[in-house]
């Protein structure tokens, strides 16, 4: 008897381990809530969502060592921003922010300057990237009971017709039944007005088909409903030569190269920037990088 018992009682055990692992891997692929990181670990943070569908915060551990300073020939969209971010982490009204225009003209580098000069204030970055948007309400609702100020960071941001971050992103801006969170705005970069692309046949109101929209002209103004909301929107634009070389010295002199090179470089920086079709910041920082780099400089 005494042996049934012990065969009956390994039997159950060994049961309960299999319930039990089962309900943890059963687990791991169940809707979870998102966890609140270490907000002592960084001033920035990636949202990040794996395989399984969980999302988390990670600290970013090396944020770029960007200063306001640092950037140069956009002095009035620089105002502008750094106007509106200090306005925020004051606790002052503050608008979310969409930076439009020419590409490596610092549209990015001028957000992550900002944080660094007012991370002591208490300004803290979260940068989603378009796909895991639909998750934003749930990024808003951990970060809702902090003390800091939170930039939700959006970068290249553009959508195609039927996108479902398009809706999520409008519903947080300006549009949810919930009021927006007060340490919470949204700053994109984008190289569309718009966010969504456009199509000449939809300025053609006036025309009708059988099977088309009754009203097209709405469905134009709901594809600019979307940037719309962005209470700020700064412009970026190409640089003439004179401001690319402006940028080009002043990265050459970040990577310690004596003054008396400038001129030298010039004519090699206007060479680069025509192998590249383009003159902005970006380019200047990549010449600056590889001439230092061949005069002997440490980057």
């Amino acid at each position: 008897m005494n042996e049934n018992f012990e065969h009956l009682l390994q039997g159950l055990e060994r049961f309960a381990a299999r319930a039990e692992a089962l309900m943890q891997r059963v687990e791991s692929v169940l809707p979870q809530a998102l966890a609140a990181p270490d907000w002592n670990a960084a001033i920035a943070y990636r949202y990040r969502k794996r395989s399984s569908g969980h999302g988390s915060l990670e600290p970013v551990r090396h944020v770029g060592a960007m200063t306001l300073a640092d950037l140069k020939e956009i002095d009035v969209q620089k105002d502008k921003i750094q106007r509106n971010t200090l306005q925020f982490v004051e606790g002052r009204s503050a608008n979310n922010v969409l930076l439009t225009g020419a590409r490596g003209t610092g549209k990015s580098s001028l957000i992550r300057a900002c944080l660094n000069t007012y991370a002591a204030q208490g300004l803290r970055l979260i940068e989603v990237d378009k796909a895991d948007l639909v998750d934003l309400p749930d990024i808003v609702d951990v970060v809702a009971v902090r003390p800091e100020k939170f930039i939700v960071f959006c970068d290249d941001l553009s959508f195609d017709d039927g996108e479902p971050g398009y809706k999520a992103l409008k519903s947080v801006l300006d549009g949810s039944v919930a009021a927006a969170s007060p340490n919470v705005l949204i700053y994109a970069t984008s190289n569309r007005r718009h966010l969504l692309p456009e199509y000449m046949k939809e300025n053609l109101t006036y025309t009708h088909t059988e099977d088309g929209e009754v009203h097209p002209g709405e469905g134009v103004e709901e594809k600019i409903s979307l940037s719309e909301r962005f209470g700020l929107w700064v412009s970026f634009y190409p640089f003439t030569q004179t401001e690319y070389l402006t940028i080009v010295a002043q990265w050459l002199a970040s990577f310690g190269m004596p003054e008396s090179t400038f001129v030298v470089a010039r004519p090699q920086a206007l060479v680069w920037a025509l192998e590249r079709g383009s003159r902005n910041g970006r380019v200047a920082y990549q010449f600056a990088r590889d001439y230092a780099g061949r005069h002997g400089s440490l980057a």
